[in-house]
This record gives structure tokens, sequence and C-alpha cells, in this order.
């Protein structure tokens, strides 16, 4: 599988995602690459950047690189997650690793910080989508100490 680019903030959004968008070929998009994210069978490496990603081609505030809606905002909010993952921008991890991290690292309630002023948080899943993610992860890792 080919390398995805994501933004540092979409390593969350795509948890919560639930079919909302920009526009419809922005939900066609994200929901691409939620569905690769969510396949626990699928690892491929995702480039990780503060700025615009494979996902904001096809939303319409995007301009010429940079979004025309809200640029210093959404840069901040991928600056705040690889900060709290301690990852950089511009480097490289496997999927899996990143998933991981955000399992492990990110509470719901982190969001209130970490995605402040996202106009999609007050609709709740995201951080539905975070808790439904660290459920599934404690339970993975139960699974596999006991076994």
């Amino acid at each position: 599988m080919r390398r995805r680019v994501l933004r540092g903030h979409h390593l969350l959004c795509v948890h919560g995602f639930r079919g909302m968008g920009y526009s419809p070929d922005f939900v066609e998009k994200m929901t691409e690459i939620v569905r690769e994210i969510r396949d626990e069978t699928l690892d491929y490496p995702i480039q990780v950047v503060v700025g615009l990603d494979e996902t904001c081609s096809f939303c319409p505030h995007k301009g010429d690189g940079v979004c025309n809606q809200s640029e210093t905002h959404v840069i901040g909010l991928d600056t705040n997650v690889t900060k709290h993952l301690g990852i950089k921008h511009g480097e490289i991890y496997q999927k899996n690793e990143l998933v991981s991290m955000v399992a492990r690292h990110v509470d719901p309630d982190d969001l209130d910080d970490l995605c402040k002023g996202c106009s999609w948080l007050r609709y709740g899943v995201c951080k539905e989508g975070i808790s439904i993610l660290k459920k599934n992860y404690e339970k993975k890792q139960r699974e596999e100490y006991t076994t």
C-alpha cells in the first residue's frame, strides 16, 4: 500500500469521523482514509504533516498551499496533536504505530484542549471515537497479555 500524508490533527479526526464534512468530495476522501485506518489488518506508512494533506485536496476551503478559512487555527491543531504525541512534522510512521500512540496518549477529555475551537468538537463524535479506540486498544492489550 502506498504512503498516506495526514495532518497532525487528522490523526484524531479519523477516529470520530461519522460522514460529516465540508463537501461531498471531502467526505468521500475522508471515508476512504478512515476505512483504511480503522482496518486493523492494514499497516502502511503515513507521513505526518503540519499543514495541508491529501484530505485537504478535496476541501472547498483549500487555497494555494493554505486553508483559506482557518489556516492559523488548523496549523495550531496540527501542532497541538504532534506535540502531544511526540511526533515530528514530515516524519513517516507506520499506521498501526500512530493508532497505538493515539490510543495510549489521548483521552477523550484531552480534545477540549487539543482541538479547542474546532467546529466539529461540539457534536461529541470525536470524543466518542477516541473513547471507543481506547476501549478496543485496552481490550486487545488484555487479550494479548492473557494468551
